[in-house]
């Protein structure tokens, strides 16, 4: 058998309807209707109805969740289909399926918004912290979510003890695409809690392949799409490509991320494109694109632009490598205050990468990420326009650096760490010239219990 769920809404028609069928009198607007069919595509019921904007036989349920938890009970191929309507609930996934919004007419916008109430707990990330997820897929395989709307307004909570998130899935493998993700924020006071994570994707337990694709990310307070191991070995495997990911821009409060793979996760993050994260607070730095303690992840194709950094592999003492990082064919634009690359580990490829307006360097071979040195990195065929340095050497050994070509460069090539950003590059309130770049801030800024 296969399984068709519907969320429909309109009560208008479902009056209009009920002196033909029998049908439940709903309060709300929104509703869904179960409909089955056989693998023939042929309908089983003819006492079933088909009301509102989806016109298909089944039964019908007022909430996402109820549908998930009613055709989670019956037999794969399961999928769930949400119509136009905004739905003020948090929704747990424990089964294969497939959950996508669909249009009905000229509308086309399946929300799932925060309850009346604001966002509860309903889970806890791998390292023990307690999450606010509003669609939670846990310990499942081949589970799809799909031109979905989730919106984190309003999410109420009151403190830093637990972490917003918007899609999460947790030791579960399947797709995430053509979805908006949109205000995943801690309330004003709060952002400083560096939590609130729009697309994240978490494994302890094996490496469980996720695609995550096309979907608009936006508004977000931590990080846009993060991909997280335990940092002990293993995590997820994940396809990144084709999403548009735009942070709140330059702030004092919170060092965002756009897009993290990190902590043993692995994968190809291609064709996206990243803006807006820049902290211009001290200590800390947010980058476009971070691979934190994960080794052997291709970055290509994507464009990043105003950011603090552009595109950065960082070595963790505590968690592990960001070694043999491949960034090739990136466009990389107005990075503020420090490099649009920035290798912080070893064995690292870039080439072929276009740059320009970088406040310190194009390119960054930098040592300051033990216990990797910088050394035995390829930085070859690169375009770099406007940087003080176009490349960054620091310390480490083994390094081949050209060629390359320059234009408007202070140095085509120079020593050490740091080089004073060029005049008339962005550099905000940030003070980059004494400031190590390796002081990323990756999520979760700690591996414990908040």
């Amino acid at each position: 058998m296969k399984f068709f769920v519907c969320l429909c809404a309109s009560r208008s028609l479902l009056k209009a309807r009920s002196s033909m069928h029998a049908v439940r009198s709903f309060t709300f607007g929104s509703f869904v209707l179960l409909a089955l069919a056989a693998l023939s595509g042929q309908a089983v019921a003819a006492s079933n109805v088909a009301v509102g904007l989806c016109a298909a036989p089944g039964t019908h349920y007022l909430t996402i969740q109820t549908a998930v938890t009613a055709v989670e009970l019956l037999s794969a191929p399961r999928t769930v289909r949400v119509c136009p309507g905004t739905y003020t609930e948090q929704v747990s996934i424990t089964s294969a399926l497939t959950l996508e919004g669909t249009a009905a007419g000229t509308t086309d916008a399946a929300v799932v918004a925060t309850p009346p109430g604001g966002l509860v707990t309903n889970g806890s990330d791998i390292y023990g912290n307690p999450v606010a997820a509003q669609i939670f897929v846990q310990g499942a395989t081949g589970v799809t979510v799909s031109h979905m709307t989730v919106d984190g307004s309003n999410d109420q909570l009151v403190d830093c003890s637990i972490d917003p998130m918007g899609i999460y899935y947790q030791n579960s493998s399947g797709s995430i695409n053509n979805n908006a993700v949109r205000n995943v924020l801690m309330p004003s006071g709060l952002q400083g809690c560096q939590g609130g994570l729009a697309i994240n994707v978490e494994s302890d337990s094996g490496t469980p392949a996720i695609t995550i694709s096309n979907n608009s990310v936006r508004n977000y307070d931590k990080n846009g799409i993060t991909a997280s191991g335990p940092g002990t070995g293993g995590g997820p495997v994940v396809t990144v490509s084709g999403n548009t990911v735009i942070g709140i821009g330059a702030t004092g409060v919170t060092a965002q991320n756009g897009i993290q793979i990190g902590f043993g996760a692995t994968g190809t993050v291609s064709s996206n494109y990243v803006v807006d994260d820049i902290y211009t607070g001290p200590i800390y730095g947010s980058s476009g694109i971070l691979i934190y303690a994960s080794n052997g992840v291709t970055v290509s194709g994507n464009t990043v632009e105003s950011t603090q950094l552009g595109i950065v592999p960082a070595t963790d003492p505590n968690y592990g490598t960001a070694d043999s990082t491949i960034i090739r064919s990136n466009h990389i634009g107005g990075t503020q205050n420090f490099d649009a690359i920035d290798l912080c580990s070893d064995n690292n490829t870039a080439e072929m990468n276009t740059i320009y307006g970088s406040a310190q360097s194009g390119v960054h071979v930098d040592d300051e990420c033990p216990p990797s040195t910088g050394s035995g990195n390829t930085v070859t065929s690169n375009t770099i326009n406007e940087a003080c340095a176009g490349i960054l050497l620091g310390s480490g050994t083994g390094n081949t650096t050209s060629p390359n070509t320059f234009a408007n460069v202070t140095n085509t090539t120079m020593a050490g760490d740091v080089c004073s950003p060029v005049d008339g590059v962005p550099a905000n309130t940030h003070d980059a010239s004494s400031e190590k770049h390796s002081s990323l801030r990756p999520s979760p800024s700690r591996m414990m219990k908040r």
